[in-house]
């Protein structure tokens, strides 16, 4: 059946977004707030201990139906080489929303003498369960589109995650495969997308043994549907004083090629995505706070308004002895 020039128009914009929508947990700068474990599932029970990591995105305040997203996870070490982990998710996008749930399994192998010396190997998987809606019952046109039912879709859908990451100390390495599964679903029906494999690997390092530690990183991405790839450079800074920990950094993210086979084998179209964030959070006992704040720049700009993050955080099971480095993410 012939699809109007004007539902062409607007499916080549909007299958970024679909194709988003329906991959899952989206890849913001969470991870920068102490919560790598939301990204790479091989960080479950990584430490010695556990945490719970609560997280509230919001973006453009002004506009109706703006983009947000609120994540709870919590993981922990169940065993010498074992941890486990959960996340829910809400997350809108304009009329596309979508909840989940994500179960997380880590198998860490140490390869340091004693308990204090990190050096560690982890393999993780998640597997996730998501429920994607459309809302259609705003869309009004003059001429019937037989595209559009008017109603509210729902498709419910499952896929999993692997993940490797590597600590030697100060050194860190993660690789992680999200959405390794293609399962079909007809919630959008003009073209099926089921291949919404998402690559990510990271690296970095933390600097300093007194009471100030810097860390670079940087994190790549590749959407292998979109052929979109990103990198985020990281920097953090971190303050140690008596009972407190300060820290704060920046994040630069760009595109390194951006396209789409979008509707009706269109051309490429470049984004220009460029995003800059800035981050700070402190460390108090066994909680932890951070606000994110980023800014869009570049060629596709919607608002002038940025994106507000908040997390909150708590971490148990701290009584045990701490690895013998300056390593944040896994001691707690």
């Amino acid at each position: 059946m012939a699809i109007s020039k004007l539902t062409a128009l607007f499916l080549f914009f909007l299958l970024p977004v679909l194709c988003s929508s329906q991959e899952g947990l989206p890849v913001y700068h969470d991870y920068l707030s102490d919560n790598w474990y939301l990204i790479h599932p091989a960080m479950a029970g990584a430490g010695q201990g556990g945490k719970v990591r609560l997280t509230a995105r919001k973006q453009w305040f002004d506009a109706k139906r703006a983009p947000n997203l609120q994540t709870l996870n919590a993981h922990m070490r169940i065993s010498d080489r074992s941890g486990a982990g959960i996340i829910l998710l809400n997350d809108e996008n304009g009329y596309h929303s979508q909840t989940g749930i994500k179960l997380t399994y880590a198998h860490h192998l140490r390869f340091s003498r004693d308990l204090i010396d990190l050096h560690q190997l982890s393999f993780g998987l998640n597997v996730g369960l998501l429920q994607s809606r459309l809302d259609e019952s705003e869309f009004m046109s003059l001429v019937p589109d037989p595209i559009v039912s008017g109603g509210n879709l729902q498709s419910t859908y499952y896929n999993v995650d692997l993940g490797l990451s590597y600590h030697f100390l100060e050194f860190f390495f993660h690789v992680t495969l999200k959405n390794l599964l293609g399962t079909g679903r007809d919630l959008y029906t003009v073209e099926e997308i089921d291949n919404l494999r998402r690559y990510l690997v990271t690296s970095g390092y933390v600097f300093g043994k007194n009471s100030w530690q810097y860390e670079p990183s940087v994190l790549f991405q590749y959407a292998d549907y979109t052929r979109e790839s990103m990198a985020d450079l990281n920097f953090k800074v971190y303050k140690q004083l008596t009972g407190i920990t300060l820290w704060g950094g920046m994040s630069y993210r760009t595109s390194l090629e951006s396209g789409s086979k979008a509707a009706l084998n269109a051309a490429t179209y470049g984004q220009g995505l460029d995003l800059l964030t800035a981050l700070a959070g402190f460390n108090y006992g066994n909680f932890m706070f951070s606000y994110t704040y980023s800014y869009q720049t570049g060629d596709a700009i919607f608002d002038a308004g940025g994106f507000h993050q908040i997390t909150l955080g708590y971490d148990f099971l701290k009584g045990k002895q701490p690895y013998d480095c300056k390593c944040p993410a896994v001691n707690y």
